[in-house]
């Protein structure tokens, strides 16, 4: 963990002062994981695509292969044993993730029938359970979307973590952590989103699957 939060302050002296703040997000998505939760992850635009990039390096291997045990080589064999070793090779452990952004048929039908302002918190109310996290993602902190999930979230007992911007807007009211990219400019918030949530999938990667 100490060398992606130096090696985070070298590259980007800008984030150096997040470090204790990135270290409590990987403590609160590590109790997530050890306790079989899930993390969902939102936001509009380019935060969608970071909520899509996002969940792809915590659901497969990011930086280390991350093989399969002997239990769950053992379980494929039980049903498939002549395919278990080909099956489990193209397999990697995965920790549960969610992006909301990502189902277009269920976003466009509750937006068009209902209020595109809760796309997000239909998924999280629909969902999630007590213990889950939401990683919400908004350069402003004032989409409306991702501040509704964050309210449905915390009323469904999960933990906030938000990414935003210098002011953290209405969202910094209903996170149990905020993360604030020191910028107002949209473009370089996103800019410094990218290698936080990078050191906090390096991190969390490293201390569940270093041995696997």
């Amino acid at each position: 963990m100490t060398d992606h939060l130096q090696d985070i302050g070298i590259r980007y002296p800008a984030l150096a002062h997040l470090k204790d703040d990135i270290k409590t997000v990987v403590d609160l998505l590590l109790k997530c994981y050890q306790d079989q939760g899930t993390i969902y992850s939102c936001g509009n635009g380019g935060s969608a695509a970071d909520s899509e990039h996002m969940v792809a390096e915590i659901m497969k291997g990011f930086r280390l292969k991350r093989r399969l045990t002997k239990g769950q080589i053992q379980e494929i064999a039980e049903l498939y044993p002549d395919e278990a070793m080909k099956i489990a090779q193209n397999l990697e452990q995965s920790i549960p993730a969610i992006s909301l952004v990502s189902n277009s048929a269920l976003l466009t039908a509750f937006a068009n029938d209902v209020d595109p302002d809760y796309i997000f918190a239909q998924q999280i109310f629909g969902l999630a359970k007590p213990g889950d996290v939401l990683v919400a993602i908004s350069t402003s902190g004032n989409s409306v979307n991702v501040v509704n999930a964050a309210k449905v979230a915390l009323a469904r007992k999960l933990k906030v973590i938000a990414l935003t911007g210098e002011g953290g807007g209405k969202l910094k009211e209903h996170a149990s952590i905020t993360i604030h990219a020191p910028s107002n400019d949209v473009a370089r918030i996103q800019e410094y989103h990218l290698p936080i949530y990078h050191c906090i999938c390096s991190m969390i990667e490293d201390i569940v699957f270093s041995e696997t």
